[in-house]
C-alpha cells in the first residue's frame, strides 16, 4: 500500500459511490427524455434484463434516478434523437451513442473472429440480409420467415436462423436496434439510423482504458482495478497504466479505504473533499434494480455496504433466502431489506411474495419504506397500462 494513500472511512467511501451514482438527489438528471439520456451518460451503462415480474430493469434503474420517468422517454433517446444505443458492457445494455467509438473495437473483434453458432453463418445469408435491410428498411424478427426451422439450443432462442444473423449484424456493428418494443428488437443499418457517412473511427486501446477509467471515476466516485475493468478485465493492464499516469499528473489519489486497506483505491481530489459530508437521511428509501450499477458489482457491494444480493431467478425454489426477483431496499446508506415483488396487472396492484428485514426497523423508517413502495406501485401502473403483459393474482402488498 502506497505510504501516500490518504484515509477514508468506510462511511465516506459509501457515500462517494451514492453521490456519484445520483442516488443522494431526487431528480438529478431533469424530466423527459433529455433526463433518460443525461442519465445514460452519467452511468455509462443501463442494463437490459428481459424478466418482466415487475418494469423491466432498464426501465426500473431510470426510474430510480427520474422520478417522472417514462418508459416512451427511453423508446425517444433510442428511436428518435438516437443519444443512446444497445451494445455489450458486462452485459446488454443501454450505452450513450457519445461514446460508440470505444465500442467500435469490441465490434471489429467479433467480425474478424466469430465464434460459436456465429462462425457457422453463410456469408451469402448475412450479405442477402444487409441487401434486404438497405433496400427495404429496418426489420425485426418476426418480418423474417425462414425456410428450414431449427431446434432452440437455448430456452430464450430462436427456431428462426436468421435471429442468428441478425445478432452478428449486432455485435459486427453493421445493424443497430432502431428501436425496441418490449423485448422485440427492430434492426437497420447502423449509418443509415444514425445519419453518419461512415461510424466513428474506433479509440485504441489506450483511449479505451482512459474511457473505461473516467466512466468509472463518473459513476463510482472512489474505484479500484477491478471496479473499473468490470466486464473487461482483458483492459486491466493498460486500465492501471493510466491510473498511474492521472496520479502522476496529480488528478487521481491513492485511498486507503477502512477495513479495505488491501485492496488499492483511487478517487480525484475533489470527490474526496465532498466525501465526508454527512450520509442521506435513513428515510430517503431507494427501491433498486438488482441490475442497478450500484448493486450489479456484488463483490463491491459487499465489500462497501456490507450486503451480499443474491439472485435467485434461476435457484431452485427450496433454496431461495431473498425471492425469485428480490429488490434491494436502501435506506440513506444502508440496505435494510430485500423484497421480492411482482405486479399484479389487471388488478393494478404491486404484491409482495417475500419480505426480508436486514436490519432493525422502526416506525418511521417503516413509513418512508410505504410512500416509497406507494410511488413505486404508481410507476407500475403506468408501465402497465402502456401494455406491460398481466399477472396472476397473489396477496396485496405491505411493508408489515
Amino acid at each position: 500500500m502506497p505510504d501516500r494513500s490518504i484515509p477514508l472511512s468506510l462511511k465516506a467511501a459509501r457515500g462517494a459511490w451514492l453521490s456519484a451514482q445520483k442516488l443522494d438527489q431526487d431528480a438529478p438528471f431533469g424530466e423527459g427524455p433529455e433526463a433518460a439520456r443525461r442519465a445514460v451518460e452519467h452511468l455509462g451503462y443501463v442494463q437490459i434484463d428481459t424478466i418482466n415480474v415487475i418494469e423491466r430493469s432498464h426501465h426500473h434503474i431510470l426510474h430510480t434516478r427520474i422520478p417522472s420517468y417514462r418508459r416512451s422517454d427511453l423508446d425517444t433517446a433510442q428511436a428518435d434523437d438516437k443519444s443512446v444505443f444497445e451494445y455489450w458492457t458486462h452485459a446488454l445494455a443501454y450505452v450513450p451513442t457519445a461514446d460508440y467509438r470505444f465500442f467500435a473495437p469490441a465490434m471489429d473483434r467479433f467480425r474478424e473472429a466469430p465464434a460459436g453458432m456465429f462462425a457457422a453463418i453463410p456469408g451469402d445469408n448475412y450479405a442477402a440480409l444487409l441487401r434486404r435491410i438497405a433496400k427495404e428498411g429496418p426489420l425485426s424478427i418476426r418480418d423474417v420467415d425462414d425456410d428450414a426451422l431449427v431446434e432452440k439450443t437455448h430456452p430464450w432462442g430462436s427456431r428462426k436462423p436468421s435471429r442468428a444473423t441478425l445478432r452478428f449484424g449486432f455485435f459486427a456493428g453493421d445493424l443497430v436496434v432502431s428501436r425496441r418494443t418490449g423485448m422485440l428488437k427492430t434492426y437497420d443499418l447502423t449509418k443509415r439510423h444514425f445519419g453518419w457517412r461512415r461510424r466513428p473511427a474506433p479509440a485504441s486501446e489506450k483511449q479505451c482504458a482512459s474511457y473505461l477509467l473516467a466512466r468509472a471515476l463518473r459513476a463510482q466516485g472512489v474505484v479500484s482495478l477491478d471496479s473499473v475493468c468490470f466486464g473487461d478485465l482483458r483492459a486491466k493492464r493498460l486500465v492501471a497504466e493510466a491510473i498511474a499516469t492521472e496520479v502522476k499528473r496529480k488528478r487521481l489519489t491513492p485511498v486507503s479505504i477502512e477495513g479495505l486497506e488491501k485492496t488499492q483505491h483511487w478517487a480525484a481530489p475533489s470527490v474526496l473533499e465532498s466525501a465526508r459530508r454527512p450520509a442521506a437521511p435513513r428515510d430517503r428509501i431507494r427501491i433498486l434494480s438488482p441490475f442497478d450499477p450500484l448493486v450489479i458489482q456484488r463483490r463491491r457491494l459487499k465489500a462497501l455496504f456490507g450486503y451480499e444480493h443474491r439472485f435467485e431467478a434461476y435457484v431452485p425454489v427450496a433454496k431461495r433466502e431473498f425471492g425469485y426477483f428480490a429488490l434491494p431496499l436502501l435506506a440513506g446508506d444502508e440496505f435494510v431489506a430485500a423484497i421480492d415483488l411482482k405486479m399484479d396487472r389487471r388488478a393494478g396492484r404491486l404484491l409482495i411474495q417475500k419480505w426480508t428485514w436486514l436490519a432493525e426497523a422502526d416506525a418511521g423508517l417503516r413509513e418512508a419504506i410505504d410512500e416509497a413502495l406507494a410511488r413505486f406501485e404508481r410507476f407500475q401502473k403506468h408501465a402497465a397500462a402502456s401494455g406491460a403483459a398481466p399477472s396472476s393474482d397473489h396477496q396485496p402488498a405491505s411493508s408489515g
